[in-house]
């Protein structure tokens, strides 16, 4: 590919940044819009009937521009405050974000309530009509959901107090982060860094870049964990108090119905993963002997195998993603290389860059931004693949009706899991040698390791959290023995040292909108992973039928859209037992490679 620029472009949705006076007419005229619903909804005082079709129907399209205009907006704000953490007109207007969601939801509230005054059979007839029969399922959940919920001026009120005493934590968690500098040795000399930056440190490798960066970064965190102990207490006593208020005695209840999966599902899942964790723990061992270690520290986690500094440019990596994506379906292919060639990803290496990656939608653009920082590694571009999976994930569900588009965290991760996997075993085949091939097969289990390890630590600690939660605010130290023994046991105590203060790193402990944001990347990879088998098995034409299974996904549970496309129940061990069946080989061939006979 010709010289890509790694920097995004936004100008083409609201042009002049936090600055721009057509984003500010467009939040003032959504400000109105939500205004207008709310009162169109507070003065439907009568249930509808088989009768009101067509109104009801206006109502819904009302709700459904609503909703659109939102995350239009939303996108482009997460997009300004993540580019520059320090940008305060973005922080301002990230504020008023909030302040307009809980209107939104106080909407939601409404509508809700109105979809449940309406009478059992007269709701199944209105939903059957030809108007609104492709977004039956979106509207037939709304409802069900409601009937969990409190009455609509009460959760009109949480929403209300959330704004200030829920997302405002979250809200100053990413404030600290940005506060946050790391001063690393690096190459004998004292570098300030980002977190982002420190963070990408990790995979050097040289173990004493690799400990000085986790050094550096523990210590920082040390410094601030009261802070961040703090606002992690407050989001979860919140999330706690409006639990009991809703009268939910489990805080898996709202992840699970976000997942639209039940509890078996879930807990099939952790037991099958735990049952292949020898398997894992047995990579572990023999990492750190390659290595010359006893055990793994938790910044050996990710260091490379090969010694080799040799880097690989944007440019390169863009041409791997798109070159083998078109082995697998074409459509994919074209995609990216439209999304790499009108600057819809911010990949540059720079100071005041939130850390992460992520994939953001404007509904109403029908355009994708990736966000990640990009610094010439094999996992960078394993992320840029992962990323423009969401991306095109989403491109295929457009011209649906937007409520039809809302598919739940766990399958979101489908798509981009699937599009890393193809790049990564592209990778390996393209090795040269038999250390190239070590060290390949030694990255893709590290991601393995990360979704099936260290997700299951972070669900571990997230679970006990908040059951000491419920007894009163948990210390700095509280949080850092529970993160050290979730850790502990999610990694058979393969390691020498942990990260105590991980609770205080990871940004998806903080955010408010999604309960457990760790559980539905291990459903995602093993879901992808028992789509990708498939797809090796029946070839090219899988392609359509993938295409089809992701158009879905918003459209049907969890369960219905694994049984419709895979012919697979997800509350039995055996499809997941065939994905990890599928990894532990990369397992047996890394242990096979390095034995000492061979």
């Amino acid at each position: 590919m010709n010289t890509l620029s790694q920097q995004w472009e936004l100008d083409s949705i609201f042009a002049g940044g936090s600055g721009s006076k057509r984003f500010q007419i467009f939040l003032n005229e959504l400000e109105q819009a939500i205004q207008a619903v709310r009162k169109q909804l507070e003065a439907q005082k009568t249930p509808f009937t088989r009768q009101d079709v067509q109104p009801f129907t206006t109502l819904v399209e009302r709700y459904e521009s609503l909703c659109k205009h939102f995350n239009e907006a939303a996108a482009f704000i997460e997009c300004l405050t993540a580019q520059n953490i320090k940008d305060q007109a973005a922080a301002q207007a990230n504020n008023r974000m909030h302040s307009l969601g809980a209107e939104l939801d106080a909407v939601n509230s409404l509508f809700e309530t109105v979809l449940r005054q309406i009478a059992d059979d007269e709701f199944q007839t209105l939903i059957n009509a030809p108007q609104l029969h492709a977004i039956s399922f979106s509207l037939n959940e709304k409802r069900t959901l409601s009937h969990k919920k409190l009455e609509a001026n009460q959760e009109q009120l949480i929403s209300a107090l959330a704004v200030d005493g829920y997302h405002a934590w979250e809200d100053l968690y990413y404030q600290l982060i940005g506060k946050m500098e790391i001063t690393v040795v690096h190459h004998g000399k004292k570098e300030p860094m980002s977190v982002s930056q420190a963070n990408n440190l990790l995979n050097d490798a040289d173990r004493s870049v690799r400990q000085a960066a986790f050094q550096a970064l523990e210590s920082a965190w040390s410094d601030s964990a009261d802070l961040f102990a703090a606002a992690l207490n407050h989001i979860a006593g919140f999330r706690i108090a409006e639990y009991q208020a809703r009268g939910w005695d489990d805080v898996l209840d709202e992840p699970l119905d976000y997942n639209r999966i039940p509890k078996q599902t879930l807990n099939t899942m952790w037991e099958t993963v735990t049952a292949y964790k020898p398997k894992l723990s047995a990579f572990l061992k023999r990492k750190a002997a390659l290595l010359h270690l006893n055990k793994l520290s938790w910044y050996d986690i990710d260091a490379p195998l090969q010694t080799s500094s040799e880097k690989i440019s944007y440019e390169e990596a863009a041409s791997f993603i798109v070159k083998h994506f078109a082995s697998f379906n074409p459509n994919m292919a074209s995609f990216a290389r439209n999304a790499l060639e009108n600057r819809w990803i911010e990949a540059e290496n720079r100071p005041n860059k939130r850390p992460g990656g992520f994939c953001t939608s404007f509904p109403l653009s029908g355009q994708s931004r990736i966000f990640m920082t990009f610094n010439g590694s094999t996992s960078n571009r394993s992320t840029l693949a992962h990323e423009l999976g969401h991306a095109y994930h989403q491109s295929l569900m457009n011209d649906l009706p937007y409520l039809s588009q809302d598919y739940a965290m766990n399958v979101a991760e489908t798509a981009s899991t699937f599009s890393e996997m193809i790049v990564s075993d592209a990778g390996q085949a393209a090795a040269k040698t038999k250390q190239e091939r070590i060290a390949f097969l030694s990255d893709k289990l590290g991601r393995s390791i990360a979704l099936l390890m260290n997700i299951h630590a972070r669900f571990l600690f997230e679970t006990r959290f908040y059951e000491a939660r419920k007894a009163g605010s948990v210390s700095v130290d509280r949080l850092n023995q529970l993160m050290t023994e979730a850790q502990r046991e999610a990694f058979c105590n393969q390691l020498d040292t942990y990260h105590p203060t991980f609770w205080a790193s990871k940004l998806h402990f903080y955010i408010t909108n999604w309960p457990f944001y760790n559980f539905p990347y291990t459903f995602g990879y093993l879901f992808s992973t028992g789509i990708y088998v498939q797809a090796l098995q029946e070839g090219p034409a899988f392609a359509k039928k993938y295409d089809a299974l992701l158009r879905d996904t918003g459209r049907m549970t969890t369960e219905t859209l694994a049984k419709r496309h895979l012919g697979a129940d997800l509350t039995k061990p055996k499809f997941w037992s065939t994905a990890l069946d599928y990894i532990i080989r990369d397992v047996d061939e890394f242990l096979a490679l390095t034995s000492s006979n061979n």
